[in-house]
């Protein structure tokens, strides 16, 4: 896949790729000339320009070296080579959160490209196809013009309790509807699709296992987010027009915001050189579930958003005269403590990740699932104390444009004061950024895309019970109690706890 496109090194680099694209977004009922320019969009186009900037400033961190095409690549394109490059992903997803307080938008394409590794080799393997060779030349596309990758992956899914095929319309899923000698036309929707609008490129995969009789909905493909027969209608946000007032007090993150759209998919064409599955029903489990494993672990974005939300909580106790008040303390120590446990978790399956028989490496199935699952719930507990230590204030707040007015704003300045020596002004900005993040724009983020995003919570739990090893840990206890084993009871083998007490899986 030769092209001979510059390639982009910085955020602004990126946001001037990103116009003049013939790509269809409606928003608010009307067709969107220029998204780029769009102060409800830009924000969230700003949040993914700051990961171009990152690697710039941090190369160890965010520009490693690609063995795939031998360049140094921004790390969210780049194929885990060791366990070393899973951790250094966790650490740029918080620092990320850190910079942003938001959603950054390149995770999901980092660890489809990354899932897809491993299957498509697997595939090939089977049934003798070229979905791997064909994955690794858009790769190396990819890394050496420095693009942004989305995946598109859930459905709308329709009647949940009925398979792709059963259902009333077919198109409740992204399947295939015609081919000829050159690829396939797909149709369909995918919904909640984080920063679709913001990529180059889309990984259009299949959302759940499938039977052979969905053999056309078995499709995964790569097309450019412009390619005709692509309708994308933007998401609401909470509190998302406040972009569009003057002003920045009130809408707490002025600069950055996440995004979400659904896509439909009309007669989409993918060439037979993008297309990295076709008709292989019985693998779409795989890659869904290697997808889900990198995908629940990458949510220690979350944590850079936590340390925000805490650093605000403790400058507003500042602001208000309490910071050293022991109920307070205890509510910051209690932020902290929720925050570390995600990314302890999630770092943990990083570094106790193992390598797969295409190359790329994995991380831990049960503490990526643990991991989501703390984010299912701590996120929600962190927002609740934040709005306790903000007070009531945090919601009654006059508006920026009272702030500014000639007779509304001295008596705002006079009854809004905390302690001696506080701008007001800047006590109304932690105030609107809390408020932001726990139940404006930002709290889409945080909070429900941290319930639903990479499967709800109950997905998490079916994991985990998967791979609970009850077997395993009933013969140590029996062991140790000196029970006699029932001679009808087969012990449960386990390749988890094999890999968990590996000493070299480190160092490969």
């Amino acid at each position: 896949m030769q092209r001979t496109v510059k390639p982009i090194r910085t955020g602004e680099e990126y946001i001037e790729s990103l116009r003049g694209r013939n790509v269809k977004v409606y928003l608010f009922g009307e067709l969107v000339k220029e998204p780029v320019d769009h102060p409800l969009i830009r924000p969230s186009i700003n949040a993914v320009a700051k990961t171009y900037d990152l690697a710039v400033e941090e190369e160890d961190l965010a520009f490693p070296k690609s063995s795939i095409s031998g360049e140094r690549v921004n790390r969210f394109l780049h194929i885990a080579e060791s366990a070393h490059d899973l951790v250094l992903q966790n650490k740029m997803q918080r620092k990320l959160g850190q910079l942003t307080g938001t959603c950054f938008q390149r995770c999901v394409g980092m660890d489809a490209l990354n899932s897809l590794h491993s299957t498509t080799f697997e595939i090939d393997k089977k049934h003798g196809t070229k979905y791997h060779e064909r994955l690794l030349e858009f790769i190396k596309m990819v890394q050496h013009e420095n693009l942004v990758i989305g995946g598109a992956m859930t459905d709308v899914k329709g009647d949940r309790s009925l398979a792709p095929h059963e259902q009333e319309d077919p198109d409740m899923f992204v399947r295939i509807v015609d081919r000829d000698d050159k690829g396939v036309y797909i149709s369909g929707a995918k919904a909640h699709q984080t920063g679709c609008i913001n990529s180059h490129w889309m990984l259009v995969m299949p959302t759940m296992r499938l039977l052979e009789a969905d053999k056309e909905y078995a499709i995964v493909g790569a097309i450019p987010v412009d390619a005709p027969g692509i309708t994308y209608i933007y998401g609401r946000q909470s509190c998302d027009t406040r972009s569009m007032e003057p002003g920045d007090i009130d809408q707490g993150n002025s600069e950055y915001g996440g995004q979400e759209a659904m896509v439909i998919f009309d007669r989409a064409f993918i060439p037979n050189e993008l297309i990295l599955m076709d008709g292989e029903y019985e693998f779409a489990s795989m890659l869904v579930e290697r997808f889900t494993c990198y995908h629940r672990r990458s949510y220690v974005c979350k944590t850079g958003l936590g340390d925000v939300l805490t650093g605000a909580a403790a400058s507003i106790a500042d602001y208000n005269g309490v910071p050293k008040v022991s109920h307070i303390k205890d509510k910051l120590i209690e932020m902290t403590h929720l925050n570390e446990t995600i990314y302890a978790a999630g770092i943990a399956s990083s570094y106790q990740s193992h390598k797969m028989e295409s190359g790329v490496w994995l991380n831990d199935d049960v503490l990526a699932n643990v991991c989501k699952h703390n984010v299912t719930r701590f996120p929600y507990e962190l927002a609740r104390l934040a709005q306790d230590i903000a007070g009531g204030i945090m919601v009654t707040l006059p508006s920026e444009a009272e702030f500014r007015n000639p007779e509304t704003g001295p008596l705002l300045k006079k009854y809004l004061k905390g302690k001696k020596g506080v701008d007001v002004e800047n006590r109304m900005r932690i105030l609107r950024l809390i408020e932001n993040m726990t139940m404006g724009r930002n709290a889409v983020g945080y909070l429900t895309e941290s319930m639903h995003g990479a499967g709800s919570p109950q997905a998490q739990r079916i994991q985990i019970a998967r791979q609970m090893q009850l077997g395993y840990k009933k013969k140590l206890a029996k062991n140790l109690a000196k029970v006699k084993e029932d001679p009808d009871e087969t012990p449960e083998h386990s390749d988890y706890f094999k890999r968990v007490f590996k000493l070299d899986n480190t160092n490969e």
